[in-house]
């Protein structure tokens, strides 16, 4: 399997070298800029075609990973799809989560196979990438004919694959977002709060971490506790009260706090008197 990747960034650079450790052919590599190249070229070593011209990825492999941001893949199918010739044979995959594989239409009429391939990864920078990898689960979906060689590839960059409809993918990427990008925001904001009192962040990693551990081994709904679960209405109100002049703030803590209270009533254990005072406290 020749495998060839458009675009020279963190998650091509990192699947790439992956893919390669394992004894997998990686064929050549295409970004627009040399600068990215430069760095990639770092990571996987001679044996491999550093280019601008991603037509001669195109032509060099069997299966080219098309690694670009999401809002370029399109117009790389395109262009493809308009220069290439016959690409009978080929599968072609991107990697977005957030879009299905048909983001690369263009090149079914030219004979390709199509796939799309994400890690569940946050990926801050290659090295980082590189070390997570291996402990992560693969989502691909695609035509059927694609699916074989996908799992292959999936199985040798990391952990575990799963198979996932295209027509689901918005919804899959949407609970990442919420457990990952949006728990970035959420613990900047208690970090916020906490610099109104002079307290730094560290202190709070403790119990961050105990409850991604409780998370892990008990699942979201068995983890929450806090004063919503408690039916504690007058330390919520005490919250609202203190974030008077923090609109953003007190609207996410409100939010949030009526998903605690549907976590609340599917655990039971308040009585419904207990539940309606939060919901309208919280409203």
């Amino acid at each position: 399997m020749r495998i060839g990747i458009i675009g020279a960034g963190k998650v091509g650079t990192s699947i790439g070298f992956a893919l390669k450790q394992k004894g997998m052919e990686i064929t050549a590599i295409s970004d627009l800029l040399e600068e990215p190249l430069g760095t990639t070229r770092k990571y996987l070593g001679s044996g491999v075609r550093y280019t601008l011209n991603s037509l001669e990825v195109v032509e060099a492999s069997d299966v080219i990973a098309v690694t670009t941001q999401d809002r370029a893949i399109k117009d790389v199918a395109a262009a493809i799809a308009d220069k290439a010739g016959n690409l009978e044979g080929k599968l072609f995959f991107h990697t977005s989560g957030a879009h299905p594989a048909s983001l690369l239409k263009p090149l079914d009429a030219k004979g390709a196979r199509l796939g799309a391939l994400h890690p569940l990864q946050t990926f801050p920078d290659i090295d980082s990438a590189i070390k997570v990898l291996p402990t992560t689960y693969i989502f691909i979906e695609g035509e059927e004919s694609s699916i074989g060689a996908l799992r292959t590839i999936g199985k040798t960059i990391g952990f575990d694959v799963v198979e996932i409809e295209g027509k689901d993918k918005v919804l899959y990427h949407l609970s990442a977002v919420f457990v990952c990008n949006l728990l970035c925001a959420l613990l900047y904001t208690g970090e916020k709060i906490m610099d109104k009192i002079g307290i730094e962040f560290q202190p709070f990693l403790p119990i961050i971490k105990a409850t991604l551990a409780n998370i892990e081994s008990k699942g979201p709904l068995m983890s929450l506790t806090g004063p919503v679960v408690r039916g504690d209405v007058e330390t919520v109100l005490s919250h609202l009260e203190a974030m008077k002049d923090m609109e953003l703030y007190k609207k996410a803590y409100k939010a949030l706090s009526l998903v605690a209270v549907e976590v609340a009533e599917e655990k039971g254990g308040l009585s419904e008197e207990a539940i309606e005072k939060l919901k309208q406290a919280l409203v």
